[in-house]
This record gives structure tokens, C-alpha cells and sequence, in this order.
């Protein structure tokens, strides 16, 4: 697979407060990268940094071989990256349907809005249910599923999921990564994927890296890293038979 995001020393900081210290990682088109970590690590940092959002940042970041560090939050994701942020980030005082119509808003092509739209509604039926409902009284998977599809609507080149699984009901949480596979499988852009939930996130990974205080700590192939012992005891629960 081709090199979708390629990242290279980056640095981030809020104001004066360093975060991440010289990150480096790729993600490729038609994969999935996970990010692994403790709380206070610096993924969601990372995502910020990429699109742009509430952090200074020095290195490089390159999307399709473009560098993008020195732009907008505005002007990247008119370049295809969406952003789907910890605690979901919908319109409550929205509709369903206006909430995935705002994911669309930069794109002119109509007829393919309403393709698309169609499609959330047959990926995520709970949705076309609700279509004409306030954002803000659906449950929390619920409001999970449209965060997505609104992201979706962007047709992005690379899709950014903070933390899909915080705060929901295993079963909640097991639907929505069945979605997420089924939308890797179709997928023609990269995801990278924050997610505490080290199982699922290995699981549907192609590529995971493991952030210990703002530095990459451990890389390599998802199934390498769920083999690896120290994965293993940290982040899987798994402890080793001893010998």
C-alpha cells in the first residue's frame, strides 16, 4: 500500500507545555494505523496536530506527499482530512440529517451528497430511524455512529477517530467496530485510529505505534505488536505463562 500520511519529528505544544517530542509515523492509503498509550500520552494530541486544531507544532506532516503542517485547520480538511474528536463532536440543536449535511458542506457535487447520505442511512439504519431528530437527544452510540457518517460525508482521504469506544455499552462499542471493519474494507483513504481499547484497536490495525509520554515507544505490525509480551502485560491484559 501506497503512503497516505507521513509524519516526521513532529513536535506539539499547547502554548509553552510540550506534549509530543518527535514523532514519527505513516499511515497508509487503505489502511489503519492505531495509536496506543496511557491517558496523557499525546494521541489526541497527534490528531491535533495533524488537522491543524489547538496546538503549535514544529516537523513535518505530509499528506499524498503534500506538506500540510503550515495550514489551517480550514484548508486541511478541505484537502480530505476528517476529524472525528473525543466526546464526538455533534450539533446537539441539529437534526441527524443536517449534522451529516455540515460533513458535506465543502463539497458541490449534489448528487453525490445524496448518494452518500444514502449510504450512512444503509451503513448506520439507526440513523435514517432518527434522521430528522436532534443530534443532542440521541443515545451515546447513537450520536458515536453519526460523528462518523458526518466525517464520512467529507469523503475523506484520511479519517481521524479519537477514542470511538469511550463511554459506551460493550455491545454499543462491538457494532461500531463491526461498521469501522466493514468500512476498511471498502475504504479508498487511511484511517488513523486513538482507542484505549488495545483488543479492538490491534484488531482492526494494520500498523500500531505505542506513545509513552509524547514519544513513540514501540512500532510495527499490528499482529507483531499483539505478540509482543510487553503489549501484552500493558495494554491486552494478557500476562505470560511462566516457563
Amino acid at each position: 500500500m501506497s503512503t497516505l500520511l507521513e509524519i516526521s519529528d513532529l513536535s506539539a505544544a499547547y502554548r509553552s507545555y510540550p506534549v509530543l517530542q518527535d514523532v514519527s509515523l505513516e499511515v497508509a492509503m487503505g489502511g489503519v494505523t492505531a495509536l496506543l498509550g496511557a491517558n496523557g500520552a499525546g494521541k489526541t494530541t497527534l490528531l491535533r496536530a495533524v488537522s491543524g486544531a489547538m496546538v503549535s507544532r514544529t516537523g513535518c506532516i505530509r499528506l499524498e506527499g503534500r506538506r500540510i503542517d503550515g495550514m489551517t485547520t480550514d484548508a486541511i480538511a478541505r484537502l480530505g482530512v476528517a476529524h472525528v474528536p473525543d466526546g464526538r463532536g455533534t450539533f446537539p440543536s441539529l437534526t441527524v440529517e443536517e449534522n451529516l449535511m455540515v460533513g458535506a458542506m465543502s463539497r458541490r457535487d449534489r448528487k453525490g451528497v445524496r448518494t452518500d447520505t444514502e449510504r450512512m442511512y444503509e451503513l448506520f439504519p439507526k440513523l435514517r430511524e432518527y434522521r430528522q431528530t436532534m443530534a443532542g437527544l440521541l443515545s451515546g452510540g447513537e450520536q458515536q455512529m453519526l460523528a462518523i457518517a458526518r466525517a464520512l460525508m467529507l469523503r475523506p482521504r484520511l479519517l481521524m477517530l479519537d477514542e470511538p469506544s469511550f463511554g459506551l455499552a460493550p455491545l454499543v462499542v462491538r457494532h461500531i467496530f463491526d461498521m469501522l471493519h466493514e468500512i476498511k474494507s471498502r475504504a479508498q483513504f487511511g484511517i488513523l485510529l486513538v482507542e484505549q481499547n488495545a483488543n479492538l484497536a490491534l484488531d482492526i490495525a494494520d500498523w500500531a505505534c505505542v506513545l509513552e509520554v509524547g514519544r513513540v515507544t514501540v512500532s510495527g505490525a499490528a499482529g507483531d505488536l499483539r505478540g509482543d509480551p510487553r503489549i501484552r502485560s500493558a495494554y491486552l491484559g494478557l500476562q505470560e505463562e511462566p516457563a
